[in-house]
């Protein structure tokens, strides 16, 4: 079995680091790192033990790359106009691809590009960043949550695709956990989402900041309301509590900066569109007005274009 890690940086690189040190056959697709990681492979500073590979299979582009059973795609969602020209050259024509990315409706942008491909989206309870070339800092949680895509929109449930995906990542020491309805956990991970994300950017504020003022505290529950609204009205009805779970968890947390505030920190593009903008629509289309959330995504969109420019 051949995997490809699609962008090899603080997912990615993780992800991939894990699955190349228990033995998996790992081909890692980067840009800027290219040259770097072939000569000194990759260094991961983990809560759980640190550790590098000395050498890995790094490609500076993705038709030298061999065709693979598994893709793991871990780019950005603003990077997917590249994935078309990149996941037919890497995936076998019967392979599956690991979309593990934030948003929404990102899965259908993978189906479409590959019609054999089985595709399974992963929502990543993962506090890490890329400290250096070819260099990740993980430093808490680690476990993903795994469903497969249904081109007919419905629950897919638990298939021998998943199943065996989530074993593959278990053998590496990966935590996962299966969804049997994709479409709801992907509402769930945007409560988290959707509030400390964006606010994260405005208030510019780490999540220990947001949860220690009584004012951005008040913020985040009144998105997470709103998020949980939306996933009602597009008809997946999320447990009463799940807010509070959500805040508590984050109250356990390190101090940590959440991966939109690092892209705004370097001046890197924004995921608004997907991880915004694509649930405000849906959740309007069915009657909900999610009016706290749009207006941080304006404020978003406002500060991202003039920090980038």
């Amino acid at each position: 079995m051949k995997f490809a890690v699609i962008g090899t940086g603080a997912v990615g690189g993780y992800y991939g680091a894990l699955l190349a040190r228990h033995g998996f056959e790992v081909h890692f697709l980067l840009h800027g790192d290219f040259e770097y990681a072939k000569e000194n492979g990759l260094l991961i500073e983990s809560k759980n033990g640190d550790f590098s590979l000395e050498s890995i299979n790094a490609y500076g582009r993705a038709p030298d790359m061999p065709p693979c059973d598994v893709a793991i795609v871990a780019l950005k969602a603003t990077q997917n106009h590249q994935l078309a020209s990149i996941l037919p050259a890497v995936v076998k024509k019967k392979g599956t691809v690991v979309l593990l990315q934030n948003g929404l409706g990102v899965e259908a942008e993978i189906a479409a590009m590959l019609p054999e491909a089985a595709v399974i989206g992963g929502l990543c309870f993962l506090c890490s960043h890329k400290a250096g070339p070819a260099h990740i800092r993980h430093l808490d949680y680690g476990s993903i949550r795994m469903g497969q895509f249904s081109r007919d929109g419905g629950a897919a449930g638990i298939t021998e695709e998943l199943r065996f995906v989530a074993d593959v990542f278990g053998k590496a020491g990966i935590q996962v956990y299966l969804a049997d309805n994709l479409g709801k956990a992907r509402w769930e991970k945007l409560v988290w989402n959707m509030s400390y994300n964006g606010l994260s950017v405005v208030l510019n504020a780490t999540t220990d900041r947001l949860m220690n003022d009584p004012a951005s505290e008040t913020l985040v529950e009144q998105i997470m309301a709103e998020v949980i609204g939306g996933a009602g009205a597009c008809g997946f009805v999320l447990a009463d509590g799940f807010a509070r779970q959500m805040l508590a968890a984050t109250e356990k947390m390190v101090a940590y900066s959440p991966s939109m505030k690092l892209d705004f920190e370097a001046g890197r593009e924004l995921e608004i569109h997907t991880i915004y903008w694509r649930p405000i629509q849906a959740a309007a289309d069915n009657g909900y007005e999610m009016q706290a959330a749009a207006m941080l995504a304006r404020q978003l969109e406002y500060l991202d274009r003039n920090n980038r420019a």
